[in-house]
């Protein structure tokens, strides 16, 4: 279920509110081979399930900045904020990758707003947004990500 801010000077209260969880999504290995394509990072952890079979993690694994960027997908399904003119990603002032996600894996992304604050034109949140991976004992990513919504 989506957490919605009326109004950008909402999230100025909202300092250490749990926002919720996305959808489940199955990473499979025809996303990791578009991301591989996209950003040129073909290595065979990712997109040789041959070779990755016999190596560290028994298969190809996403990289870890497909997993980064799924926060882009996820963030909107937990959060949104209405009567703005614009919102735009900001930034991220920490990004940690506790655990690798193998192909085949289910992951979602859960959030928690660490801070706000008042800037020129409107609000500046930090969204603490972690991916999980289902049965997994450690995050898949851990992001601090940086929203700017103008109202």
């Amino acid at each position: 279920m989506t957490t919605v801010f009326k109004h950008p000077d909402e999230l100025l209260a909202a300092t250490g509110r749990h926002l919720g969880y996305s959808q489940w999504l199955q990473i499979d290995q025809q996303r990791i081979d578009q991301f591989a394509e996209a950003t040129g990072d073909r290595q065979w952890i990712h997109v040789d399930p041959e070779r990755a079979a016999a190596g560290p993690f028994g298969k190809t694994i996403a990289h870890g900045y497909l997993t980064l960027s799924l926060a882009n997908l996820f963030l909107p399904e937990i959060m949104r904020v209405e009567n703005v003119s614009m919102g735009v990603n900001y930034g991220c002032e920490k990004v940690r990758f506790p655990a690798p996600v193998p192909v085949g894996s289910r992951v979602r992304g859960g959030g928690e707003i660490i801070s706000a604050e008042t800037v020129k034109g409107g609000v500046q949140v930090v969204v603490r947004m972690t991916i999980e991976i289902e049965g997994g004992s450690r995050p898949a990513c851990v992001i601090d990500t940086i929203s700017r919504f103008f109202a």
